[in-house]
């Protein structure tokens, strides 16, 4: 925590205990909430098989006071910065929007700068899942109870859709475009 607060982040909800650890929920500049926590009880499931994206909707006035902190104190790097990448991963398909790719110990974020002008469902997609088939994964989410609320489309050389589960969550989830 001493750390995050000397990279500009602030500690919005102070350390707090959980059944498997400790918790803390802090705010980097540009409104971008994360928790961090530690175990102090081994974690009883197997590793993941990909790496999930935070999917961070950013103002282009704050990006770069977010990187400037959120990289030396994460130990990341910027992977790819798009400043055309296509509208359609945003609702916006005519348009274009800054994409940036952030990989760090805290795992892979994929930042998604815009104005704020999001038709629903996006910017309530806070995760992205990568899979080994969009249209299985989707089927069986189908099967689940899930909806899909953005068709499958393809960019950045991946084929994604937006999906709501039961109980309102709502995630990217994409794989690999042929």
């Amino acid at each position: 925590m001493k750390t995050a607060v000397k990279h500009d982040a602030d500690l919005v909800v102070a350390t707090f205990s959980d059944q498997i650890g400790h918790d803390a929920i802090i705010e980097w500049p540009g409104g971008v909430y994360i928790e961090l926590y530690s175990h102090t009880v081994t974690p009883d499931y197997p590793p993941l098989a990909t790496v999930p994206d935070s999917r961070i909707y950013v103002s282009p006035g704050k990006v770069k006071s977010f990187l400037k902190a959120f990289i030396p104190f994460s130990n990341g790097r910027v992977v790819s910065d798009d400043p055309r990448a296509p509208g359609i991963e945003i609702g916006r398909p005519n348009e274009t929007y800054r994409r940036i790719r952030v990989e760090s110990s805290f795992g892979n974020m994929m930042l998604l700068v815009t104005d704020g002008h999001l038709p629903y469902p996006y910017g309530r997609e806070t995760t992205g899942y990568e899979v080994g088939s969009l249209t299985d994964t989707l089927a069986k989410a189908k099967n689940a109870g899930a909806t899909v609320l953005v068709a499958p489309y393809t960019a950045d050389k991946r084929i994604a859709a937006l999906v709501q589960f039961p109980g309102g969550y709502i995630a990217e989830i994409h794989a690999a475009a042929p």
